[in-house]
């Protein structure tokens, strides 16, 4: 999946969180300073041909809606780091992350409640 420049993950948020809208409904949910209309009608544009948005159109207007959901390209960023930055290694990229002094302790006893749930809902798995 192709990588989204910043601007256009951007909008790709908005259209995440109102799953779909006209030019004036995503420019209303954008952070200020907005671009011009033209401005984000060119990376709606851009978005669409790199497959990430569609549309419908009525009469002279488009409903632009996502192709790919959130989880669908947040799987493909998280992989891309993993390549790029931890040889392709969980174990690495799980410690790297771990050793972040901006996580609470709490945060690390959740993260690690989730690993554990995983552990056991596989561990079951495999005795049935």
């Amino acid at each position: 999946m192709k990588q989204l420049t910043r601007a256009e993950e951007g909008i790709m948020q908005i259209l995440w969180k109102i799953e779909k809208g006209f030019l004036a409904d995503i420019m209303k949910e954008m952070a200020e300073p907005k671009p011009a209309s033209s401005t984000l009608s060119t990376f709606i544009k851009i978005l669409e041909k790199k497959g990430f948005v569609n549309h419908r159109t009525y009469g002279k207007i488009h409903e632009y809606f996502p192709l790919v959901t959130k989880e669908q390209y947040a799987k493909s960023h998280v992989k891309g780091l993993l390549e790029k930055y931890f040889s392709n290694s969980y174990e690495k990229m799980v410690s790297f992350l771990s050793k972040s002094e901006d996580l609470s302790i709490t945060e690390i006893e959740n993260i690690i409640a989730v690993f554990q749930d995983q552990v056991n809902k596989r561990k079951d798995k495999k005795h049935e």
